[in-house]
């Protein structure tokens, strides 16, 4: 017991310090973000662009489909380009063309040295820092005004309706007159040269160090690795090892702890499913039926990467444009999961407390409607704010916001914050009574009940950005809400009621539980925490972040070479006991869990991680294949596990269909190491081999994304689309062959009640 207490101890100072960390390191990204200049003029006192027309082509981006509309400074879809590094490139070629010419009077060619030099004021022109604090103006030479009017120009057309543009906005999977707007158009140029600006304009007081950290890598403007993100690199992977060995070091130390005395019979057989558990099972359906929608939206997000506009010749983007089909993909993704994890929350909580509170059944009702009204209500009005174009204003505040993984309008995250905290009072409520009465568990309910307060109130995070805040400052705040709320507390919280649920099996010894799980999140806290900033390298931050970031994130990856075989151990018990065959495939599918915890997470997380790899690798499809493996193969195992432990309290034994279960996990886990090693990775590598050899506006460029090889790569994800897509419809099957039969509890003559009604 006192082992226990000093855990929790060391759990709280490292929460306090980590965050207060992550707090001081935010203030420092706000007071050293790239500036935004009042006016951008040349020496001859021309007005380019001004600070109003660079945050109104912010919003103007967003509302296009912003990052489900290729990438700023890395973050996003990966069909278009990254535009700053895409207007980086053009402005550089652009200026190197006219001084070409001016060199090339009367027609001479020009020596090896002279083009040398050329090329060498062009990089000293776009390199050097113009910016004046006292008036808040950047000058700029009439030459690259004329530069930068050309390449603005070929913005204006491709975001309207310039016919000449047609085949590469299919190429980029645009449609026509993404911003109808005149003056949206002109303002999106604004946005997309400052970007550009702040990733290759050196910082004050720094000589070949741009705001972005000399990112993306252009060689032609001397944007090349910095010797911190080499530095850091080989730290983070010192530290990887050593975390590791110590590790396995202390799991070595326990692994002769006597395992449980698993029962005779199966302890949760005779449970009495209460009313407000038994309202759960209508989330369970809704579950199976997101992800059903979310693997279709996939299928065609993928498909637009061949045919841009069309789904095998029909023309879907007229009422479906991919920046619709990805918005649903990915929210829809985050929905399911977190819906199966919320559900199983409401489940168990009364099984724990053995009491039904007044009017839960209501509250968990209540709660299911409200969820289905914020599903449905952010699709339909991002689909028709995004097909009908209806402006900045309708994106932010109801439509798509245009922010990957929290896309949905302002009014839809205030509704959805509403509906964690009314969580968060139903699981506390039903809780309480276990939280008081001193038993082996109550450690684990309590770390339930603290990740679960963390879920609802750091929500509240998706509500710091408005529509006027720096670019860098959105990406800080989003990366809280994406890392810190999905994969930190939603993580502690399965974790920890995976931990409840082998306790209340008897395949864990509840005192084990308790210490493993606060050891366990201490280590990832402490990794996870600060380990968020290894997304912001290269989003206008100090050098202190690609320190920090690079330090914790290789931290993050340590808990999880144990997480896999802790699963594996588990289910080795199980096997040699005859009742525990009613859960296998809940027990296999955490299992997989801690297989795509180490693969998926650990290796393909950590292989893109350190900044060496980070800077020539954000935004291509190393990206993707990590997403995808951990995202699916962690948390939707994870959910997908859940679900089925919930299903097998809230029907009759005989009622269950396992002969689909079977053919549903295997399809699901071999058609995503399909898609991740046929198709995902491969693509990744080769996209990152481009990268490093000519720049990332190259790997990105459509002679990439379109060329045989990266066409055939995406073809090659059909085969584990299907097989993958097939265990979503074995397991659909499951679930429809529940809802055609009763749902009668037999509860066994003698059998203990678990809860009282």
């Amino acid at each position: 017991m006192r082992n226990t207490s000093r855990l929790w101890r060391w759990l709280g100072l490292i929460f306090v310090l980590s965050f207060g960390a992550l707090g001081y390191l935010g203030w420092q990204i706000y007071l050293t973000a790239p500036p935004i200049p009042k006016q951008v003029v040349t020496t001859d006192g021309e007005v380019l662009f001004t600070a109003e027309q660079v945050d109104l082509g912010q919003q103007a981006w967003l509302s296009a489909g912003g990052q489900q509309l290729g990438t700023v400074w890395g973050h996003g879809a990966y069909v278009a380009p990254d535009w700053s590094a895409d207007w980086l490139h053009r402005e550089a070629v652009a200026l190197r063309e006219q001084r070409l010419a001016e060199q090339q009077q009367g027609g001479r060619a020009l020596t090896a040295a002279e083009q040398a030099a050329v090329d060498q004021g062009v990089r000293e022109e776009m390199r050097r820092n113009t910016y004046d604090d006292s008036n808040g103006t950047v000058k700029i030479s009439p030459a690259r005004a004329k530069a930068i009017r050309e390449v603005a120009a070929h913005y204006e057309g491709l975001f309207g309706t310039d016919p000449r543009l047609d085949k590469l906005r299919e190429q980029y999977a645009m449609t026509s007159g993404s911003l109808p707007e005149a003056a949206h158009r002109q303002a999106l140029t604004a946005f997309f040269f400052w970007s550009a600006w702040a990733a290759t304009t050196d910082r004050p007081g720094e000589t070949g160090l741009s705001y972005t950290s000399n990112w993306p890598h252009e060689p032609m403007v001397g944007n090349v690795m910095s010797t911190s993100a080499a530095m850091w690199s080989m730290v983070s992977i010192i530290l990887l090892l050593a975390g590791i060995a110590a590790m396995l070091w202390l799991h070595q130390g326990d692994a002769h702890e006597d395992d449980a005395a698993v029962p005779a019979a199966d302890p949760l057989l005779g449970a009495t499913a209460t009313p407000s558990m038994k309202a759960t099972r209508k989330y369970f359906f809704v579950v199976i039926g997101l992800m059903l929608l979310q693997i279709a939206m996939g299928a065609i997000t993928a498909h637009y990467a061949v045919e841009g506009q069309s789904f095998f010749g029909l023309p879907l983007a007229e009422v479906l444009p991919y920046t619709i089909s990805r918005t649903v993909h990915t929210q829809i993704g985050v929905f399911w999961i977190a819906t199966a994890w919320l559900a199983t929350g409401l489940y168990v909580a009364p099984l724990l407390s053995g009491r039904e509170p007044k009017l839960q059944k209501l509250g968990v009702d209540l709660l299911f409607w409200a969820l289905i009204f914020v599903v449905l209500g952010s699709t339909i009005t991002g689909w028709l704010g995004t097909l009908q174009h209806r402006g900045v204003d309708f994106s932010f505040w109801l439509g798509n916001q245009g922010l990957e993984f929290t896309s949905m309008g302002r009014i839809w995250q205030i509704l959805l914050f509403i509906g964690l905290l009314l969580w968060v009072f139903l699981l506390g409520r039903a809780l309480w009574p276990a939280l008081k009465k001193p038993s082996e568990t109550r450690g684990l309910i309590a770390m339930v009940f603290l990740s679960a307060t963390c879920i609802g109130g750091f929500y509240a995070t998706s509500l710091t950005w408005g529509q006027h805040t720096h670019y860098s400052m959105i990406e800080y705040w989003r990366w809280w809400l994406v890392h810190l709320w999905v994969e930190g507390f939603f993580e502690v919280f399965a974790t920890a009621v995976v931990a409840l649920i082998f306790t209340n099996l008897g395949l864990v010894r509840a005192a084990s539980a308790n210490r493993a799980i606060i050891a366990e999140t201490i280590v990832f806290l402490f990794g996870g925490i600060l380990g968020t900033l290894h997304h912001l390298y290269w989003t206008g931050t100090p050098t202190s972040v690609i320190a920090v970031g690079s330090v914790f994130s290789a931290l993050e990856v340590v808990p999880l070479t144990l997480i896999g075989l802790e699963a594996l151990q588990t289910y080795r018990r199980s096997k040699n006991v005859a009742w525990l065959g009613a859960y296998k495939w809940v027990i296999l599918s955490f299992v997989a869990v801690g297989f795509w915890n180490t693969v998926g997470a650990g290796l393909l997380g950590f292989a893109i991680n350190p900044p060496a790899s980070l800077y020539y690798v954000q935004g291509l499809n190393m990206t993707a294949a990590h997403g995808h493996a951990a995202l699916f193969g962690v948390y939707g195992m994870l959910g997908i596990g859940l679900l089925l432990f919930c299903l097998r309290g809230l029907y009759d034994r005989a009622l269950h269909a396992d002969k689909f279960l079977k053919p549903a996990f295997w399809s699901l886990n071999i058609g995503l190491a399909m898609m991740v090693f046929m198709s995902l990775l491969p693509a990744g590598i080769y996209q990152a081999y481009q990268s490093i050899t000519k720049g990332l506006w190259y790997a990105r460029s459509p002679e990439v994304i379109h060329s045989k090889v990266m066409e055939t790569l995406v073809w090659l994800r059909v085969p584990g689309d299907i097989v993958f897509a097939a265990g979503s419809v074995f397991l659909a099957l499951y679930a429809l062959y529940l809802l055609r039969r009763p749902a009668v509890q037999r509860v066994p003559a003698g059998a203990a009640t678990a809860v009282k009604h």
